[in-house]
């Protein structure tokens, strides 16, 4: 929770502070944080996925309650301040990139136009919370092999 309120944090200032001075140094401070935490979130989605694809042998994990902490995965305050986090990334992201779509020269594109990508910092932390944290029912039902079984191994025979 803590790294995604600092990312968040960081990123918003530095992309606020891109979109009104837009000077070659706020874009490009801009630039490194959201492609940082970009490649972050992408390393985190892939984690959160591994791990969660670990407990979905034992437990119901879907991906709603992974990535969007639905389902009582996470407490309320947990879940209030993470996808809080999630919306703030989405909206400065979006709101600076239409705020400046065009260089200076008129090209269109401007740096700000990477921090679309921010979100998935949001998702992949979200993830990684529920994936080692998260609440999830556990697996029951026909079709569910006990661990330490293979496919074709049964009780009754070993």
């Amino acid at each position: 929770m803590r790294a995604n309120l600092i990312g968040t944090t960081v990123f918003a200032v530095t992309a606020l502070v891109a979109a009104v001075t837009f000077t070659d140094g706020s874009k490009t401070a801009t630039a490194v944080v959201s492609l940082a935490l970009f490649f972050t979130g992408i390393a985190a989605f892939l984690w959160s996925f591994w791990n969660a694809v670990q407990r979905s042998r034992g437990e119901q994990v879907a991906v709603t309650q992974l990535y969007f902490l639905t389902g009582g995965v996470a407490p309320p305050n947990v879940k209030r301040t993470m996808l809080l986090a999630l919306a703030v990334q989405c909206v400065v992201g979006l709101g600076t990139a239409l705020a400046r779509p065009n260089a200076d020269d008129g090209s269109p594109g401007t740096a700000l136009a990477l921090g679309v990508l921010v979100p998935l910092f949001g998702f992949g932390l979200n993830g990684l919370w529920a994936a080692f944290h998260g609440n999830y029912e556990e697996r029951v039902g026909e079709g569910v092999r006990p661990r330490g079984t293979s496919i074709g191994q049964n009780e009754d025979h070993g």
